[in-house]
């Protein structure tokens, strides 16, 4: 017979409950799972915003973390918009190539926050083609964007980040040969109106606007802010000067029409170009912003906290 087995003895007012085999499992296993899940949102948080996902999709920008930051969720008409051409004037300067000029084709997303300083920031995605595209040439990329509005005042923050859109080498080629030809002119311009009074570009005269069109974005970044921006309208006079340095040196003065204002603002620009050195501009604009608002000078960048991150 066998004997019979005996109950454990309970334990004892300050000692240790014998552990249950059947409760034991999970307990076990329940730190291993929340370590699991905290990696899993950390490599989530440290994942790049604006970078390629498997199926060619940008991720979605993600919104301020500060609570003094609240979600606009009526977003003021044109906003998304007047973010993405600031964001380009930025980026087209900052790459500093007349042959890969960006305009705006279309926003895909966005989304804004405001604080209690009636700031703005926006969070967008949007899609650009060739500024001057050739016949039957369709080429579209992709940028997303970070813009901080500072209210109504001028020079927004920007970091952008836009996916290729030509071949590096095919772009230096045609910058190449641009400054080439302009190195090698006998006589320095002296145009008097680009474009002509119907509104029509010589082809020989096309790389000046382009040039001019590169220099002006920085001005048209400058002086855009949430409920102003710029469109470049007419070169009423260019001057090219005989150096003996490497770049490009040359004078021009261009009309923006500024919307929504719709008047006609005149700026003075000096731009100092060379493909593989950063573009210098320097400008005076007249116009209803006070002085120390209307004139400007930048060398390749942009102060902090304005950055621009370009990948070709």
């Amino acid at each position: 017979m066998q004997p019979r087995p005996q109950a454990l003895p309970a334990p004892g007012p300050g000692g240790p409950r014998p552990a249950d085999p059947r409760s034991a499992a999970p307990r076990s296993t329940a730190p291993l799972l929340a370590l699991l899940l905290l990696l899993a949102l950390r490599d989530s948080a440290a994942a790049p915003a604006g970078s390629e996902g498997p199926q060619g999709s940008a991720a979605a920008p993600e919104g301020p973390q500060d609570s003094a930051w609240q979600r606009d969720s009526e977003l003021p008409h044109g906003l998304l918009q007047q973010a993405a051409r600031a964001a380009l004037h930025f980026f087209n300067f900052r790459a500093g190539s007349p042959s890969a000029l960006r305009v705006l084709a279309a926003v895909q997303q966005g989304r804004a926050w405001i604080n209690s300083k009636k700031e703005c920031q926006v969070d967008l995605e949007f899609t650009t083609e060739h500024y001057n595209p050739e016949e039957g040439e369709e080429r579209l990329g992709k940028c997303s964007a970070q813009v901080f509005f500072k209210n109504e005042k001028p020079r927004p923050a920007i970091n952008v980040t836009c996916t290729r859109f030509m071949e590096k080498s095919k772009r230096q080629q045609e910058d190449y040969l641009l400054y080439k030809h302009m190195k090698q002119l006998k006589d320095p311009l002296d145009v008097i109106s680009i474009p002509d009074s119907h509104g029509h570009i010589d082809p020989s005269l096309r790389p000046i606007w382009d040039l001019a069109f590169l220099g002006s974005s920085y001005v048209m970044w400058e002086k855009t802010t949430q409920f102003l921006h710029y469109y470049m309208a007419q070169l009423s006079s260019v001057k090219q000067w005989k150096t003996d340095e490497d770049a490009i040196d040359f004078d021009y003065t261009v009309l923006l029409h500024e919307f929504s204002t719709q008047e006609i603002i005149s700026c003075r620009i000096h731009l100092v170009w060379h493909p593989n050195k950063p573009l210098k501009v320097k400008y005076h604009c007249q116009g209803p912003q006070a002085p120390e608002e209307a004139s400007g000078i930048e060398e390749g960048s942009a102060a902090a906290p304005t950055t621009g991150l370009i990948n070709y």
